[in-house]
C-alpha cells in the first residue's frame, strides 16, 4: 500500500467520524443540543465545538499552516483562557455559527492533508519533548478524538431522545421486531449486574 493510498484511508476516517457528530444534531431543539446530560456538563453542540477547536489547532498551526479563523474562546493570553470554555456554547454563540465553524476548520484540515505527504514534519508546542510529530501522527490523533467524542455525542443523543445508530440510513444497530425489545434487553443486562454483584458477595 501507498503512502497515499494510507492517507486516503485515514481521511476517509476522519470524515466519517466529523460527519456522524454532526449529524447528532439534526432534529433537535436549541435547548437539547446545548444542555449538559453529564455531571461534567458534556452536550452536543460543545463536542461538536471541541472537536473543530481541536482540529483547527492540530491540523492547520501544528503543521504549519495556520487556518486564520478565530476561536475567540482561545485567546492570546492563555492566562486568561476561560476552562473549558471549547466545551459548551453560550448563547451568543449561535448554533448556526458553530456548524459553520465545523465545515470551515474541516476544508481547512482537508486542505492541509491533500496539501502536505504522511511524513510532513510538525510541531505540537504543547506536548513538550513528544512536540516533533508528523501528518501521519497528527492525523491518527485527530481521528482518535473525533471518534471518541463522536462515541459521546452518541450516548447523550440516545439519552435525550432514544436516537441511536451510526448514520442516517445505517444505524448499525441489530435488533428484534417488537416495540418491547430494547426493554426487555436492557432488564436483561441489569439483572445479570445485580446477580454479578450478589454472586460477589458485596
Amino acid at each position: 500500500m501507498t503512502s497515499a493510498d494510507q492517507k486516503t484511508i485515514l481521511h476517509r476516517y476522519l470524515r466519517s467520524g466529523r460527519d456522524a457528530l454532526l449529524w447528532k444534531l439534526d432534529g433537535l431543539s436549541e435547548y437539547d443540543v446545548r444542555r449538559p446530560m453529564t455531571p461534567t456538563g458534556t452536550n452536543l453542540l460543545g463536542l461538536v465545538k471541541h472537536v473543530a477547536s481541536v482540529t483547527d489547532g492540530y491540523l492547520g498551526a501544528v503543521m504549519g499552516r495556520p487556518s486564520g479563523i478565530d476561536l475567540p474562546w482561545y485567546p492570546e493570553d492563555p492566562a486568561d483562557e476561560e476552562p473549558n470554555a471549547d466545551l459548551w456554547v453560550p448563547v451568543e454563540e449561535s448554533r448556526e455559527f458553530i456548524v459553520d465553524l465545523h465545515h470551515r476548520v474541516a476544508a481547512h484540515a482537508d486542505a492541509t492533508i491533500e496539501a502536505l505527504e504522511l511524513d510532513a514534519p510538525g510541531q505540537v508546542p504543547w506536548w513538550g519533548e513528544q512536540g516533533e510529530v508528523t501528518l501521519h501522527r497528527v492525523l491518527v490523533h485527530v481521528i482518535a478524538e473525533t471518534h471518541r467524542h463522536a462515541g459521546h455525542a452518541d450516548i447523550i443523543r440516545e439519552l435525550i431522545d432514544g436516537s441511536a445508530g451510526l448514520r442516517e440510513g445505517m444505524d448499525n444497530i441489530w435488533a428484534e421486531d417488537g416495540a418491547d425489545y430494547w426493554a426487555r434487553h436492557r432488564q436483561r443486562i441489569e439483572d445479570a449486574a445485580r446477580a454479578a454483584q450478589e454472586s460477589a458477595g458485596a
